[in-house]
């Protein structure tokens, strides 16, 4: 059976969510294996392990979390060579994409970001992505080479399945040129004890309509166990971070459920947020663009609405 290598995502050793649906993508391609770079794996061999990983390729070298990512690209590139898989899948987040793509270069092969889904054609990957401004649905596949493909979180539900994941060591040597530029200094981002945005599994965001008051949408969202997210327009007022902004020049999501609160639906934000599963939109202008995406639609203010469905889901999990 093919090999298919996946790129783990991890934090400390904690594997993080992406890695897991790509290792379920990765079986419908071949048999996967992770790729895992960094200090002390024996945390994410028994996660990866669980959700059907084959084997692990250890890359033991704690100084790579010091550099960009650079050291890690030249790491994959010689995995690559020496192990011939059908494709590397890699989460499709700012360091995955990079990655990917220098990966790409130096294997002279085609790459594909941002997908949304990922079938096997008679083992030949084929993705699916959501291209110019969300506007088209595109399949493709990768011609020359060895697929590079980043996936978009929440692309697949994780299916717990037994794998081997047997460890072995891999030794790489790192150019001068990849170590040039250097992590000096880091802050851990201060907990929320939200989901991370582009990882949840659901999002409530809030627009214009909050007239700059998120806490109906915080509430309900935290009723949900769901991320925050905010519209252009909220975040261009001053009321919400950037951080927190979905759409084309902020943060792109495809969770499961989606719900829009007092946003119009500018393509600005739908292409940050039309791949995902069930779209709901809460607005009192019954005439909103985002009507047209949407699955369900509630025609009213939010501040009356959210509340609302805040403790009915209350009473509901109680």
């Amino acid at each position: 059976m093919t090999e298919i290598l996946v790129l783990v995502d991890h934090v400390d050793g904690a594997v993080r969510k992406p890695t897991l649906e790509l290792l379920t993508i990765a079986r419908r391609l071949g048999e996967p294996s992770a790729v895992f770079i960094g200090a002390d794996a024996s945390q994410a061999i028994e996660s990866l392990k669980k959700y059907g990983a084959e084997k692990v390729y250890v890359v033991d070298d704690a100084d790579m979390a010091t550099y960009l990512v650079a050291p890690k690209a030249e790491a994959l590139q010689q995995l690559v060579e020496k192990t011939s898989p059908g494709a590397v899948l890699i989460s499709s987040n700012a360091e995955g994409k990079e990655i990917a793509a220098r990966l790409a270069v130096k294997l002279d092969s085609g790459i594909i970001t941002d997908a949304v889904d990922v079938q096997s054609d008679g083992g030949t990957p084929v993705t699916t992505q959501s291209v110019f401004a969300g506007n088209f649905t595109v399949t493709a596949k990768v011609t020359q080479g060895t697929p590079i493909i980043t996936v978009k979180p929440n692309a697949a539900t994780p299916e717990a399945v037994d794998g081997a994941a047997t460890e072995e060591k891999v030794e790489v040597s790192v150019s001068d040129g990849a170590k040039t530029a250097k992590i000096i200094k880091s802050e851990p981002r201060k907990a929320s004890g939200r989901p991370e945005l582009t990882e949840a599994a659901i999002v409530v965001s809030g627009g214009r309509g909050t007239g700059g008051n998120f806490e109906p949408v915080e509430q309900f969202a935290d009723s949900l166990g769901a991320a925050v997210g905010a519209s252009r327009a909220a975040v261009d007022s001053g009321w919400m971070p950037h951080a927190f902004q979905v759409g084309q020049t902020g943060k792109t999501v495809s969770p499961q459920l989606y719900v829009a609160a007092g946003i119009s639906g500018a393509i600005q934000h739908r292409a940050g947020m039309q791949t995902s599963k069930t779209i709901i939109a809460v607005n009192k202008d019954e005439e909103a663009p985002l009507f047209e995406l949407v699955d369900f639609g509630v025609v009213g203010d939010l501040h009356a609405v959210l509340p609302a469905a805040t403790e009915g889901v209350t009473e509901r999990k109680g």
